[in-house]
């Protein structure tokens, strides 16, 4: 993937971050993802500071926690009790233990591309090759990682996602196994690939049919796509929920969601579940601050970052178009992808493999050559403090990126 080096940032401000060198860049990184209002909102610098005067952390309960809970209770569907650590791959740790817990079962459902954390028992089918991937029906179990403890490949099983038929298959073969099915609702670290319609709504029922608990993996795109999440968009309420990056604007933090009877089995009910900074006060006051901010006037904020990132994914598509280039910008207004590709339309990882990596590279290299930022996966995130002037010079240098 494309690194640009060397490229030292020093400051950011709203949506934008300035190099050592003194040059600016119109930021669709956003830290990979977190900076949800942009760089130091002064709302989230307020309540870091003032949290600071009052101590950095206690090793015990606080105000925020309750404060944080009952806002995203209030906000995500699924949310009848809250658990907070600090990272996406610790949230979905306990959430396949939670899973195991509550069924009595071992092994995890998980899909071809899509990404739960860096740990062994997470990393698995991740970006395998061509020649990795096995046969649709039945896909190969793979590690991703040198160090990877191979005894993990047997605590998972591998399914292609969006294809309903698929997956009902491999739930018969593993009658009374699966502990949990979990997914992100929108395929973001593989290219940001939809959902097919009703594809969520059918996982659901099979989950319920098997006696699995259905985990959503909202870290990306919880407090990102809406309010409530994917799960309020599709109209799909899992069991679990998983949350991170944009919860809290910035600070690390990441959140398990979901009924109360299988998040309850941590508070002494045989789920160990623990850390240091797990819920800390600097953490969970700017999650307040931002998902205040983000929740006033009807959430108008988020749904304005994602109209301006509708408009920047679509005019690229545009663009592109115009010029006779193969490129899909997929995914929604504040995540998407772009692909460098001869296919009309991607449904699952597997359609990614086509992708034309090598142009890509060279397109975002213009780009940022020309003061535009974005991930080296060819994603665009962007946030509340971008603006239509942004997308405007954006699409400016897009155009001659292009042509480059």
């Amino acid at each position: 993937m494309f690194r640009p080096a060397p490229l030292y940032f020093r400051c950011g401000s709203g949506s934008r971050l300035e190099d050592v060198d003194g040059n600016s860049y119109i930021d669709y990184t956003l830290a990979w993802g977190p900076l949800i209002l942009g760089h130091a909102h002064p709302a989230i610098v307020e309540a870091i500071r003032k949290q600071v005067s009052r101590g950095m952390t206690y090793g015990a309960q606080h105000e925020f926690e309750i404060a944080v809970a009952e806002r995203i209770q209030s906000l995500v569907p699924c949310a009848e009790l809250s658990a907070f650590t600090s990272s996406g791959s610790e949230a979905l740790q306990l959430a396949f233990r939670l899973a195991r817990a509550f069924t009595g079962r071992n092994l995890i459902l998980k899909f071809e591309g899509h990404y739960h954390g860096w740990m062994d028992s997470e990393l698995i089918s991740y970006h395998p090759s061509r020649e990795q991937v096995g046969d649709e029906s039945r896909p190969n179990v793979v590690l991703h990682s040198k160090g990877q403890s191979p005894s993990v490949a047997a605590d998972l099983v591998v399914a292609s996602w969006n294809s309903v038929d698929r997956l009902r298959e491999t739930l018969e073969r593993n009658p009374g196994k699966i502990a949990g099915i979990v997914m992100e609702p929108v395929l973001c670290n593989s290219g940001c690939i939809l959902p097919a319609p009703g594809y969520l709504q059918a996982v659901r029922e099979l989950a319920t049919q098997h006696g699995a608990v259905l985990i959503l993996d909202e870290v990306i795109t919880g407090f990102r796509i809406g309010l409530g999440g994917a799960q309020q968009h599709f109209g799909v309420t899992p069991d679990l929920a998983t949350f991170g990056k944009a919860v809290a604007g910035g600070p690390a933090l990441s959140v398990v969601a979901g009924k109360k009877e299988i998040v309850g089995l941590i508070a002494g009910k045989g789920v160990n579940f623990g850390g240091t900074f797990n819920g800390n006060p600097i953490s969970l006051c700017a999650a307040d601050a931002t998902l205040a901010e983000l929740s006033h006037n009807g959430g108008e904020a988020l749904k304005r970052a994602n109209r301006l990132g509708e408009a920047l994914r679509a005019g690229i598509q545009e663009r592109a178009q115009a010029k006779g280039v193969p490129l899909i910008a997929c995914g929604f207004g504040a995540a998407f992808a772009i692909h460098f590709t001869g296919r009309k339309q991607l449904t699952c990882y597997r359609d990614t493999l086509d992708d034309d990596g090598a142009r890509l590279q060279r397109f975002l290299e213009a780009c940022v050559r020309r003061g535009v930022y974005s991930l080296p996966d060819g994603r665009f995130y962007t946030s509340t403090a971008h603006t239509e002037a942004d997308i405007e010079q954006s699409l400016a240098v897009i155009d001659q990126a292009l042509e480059a």
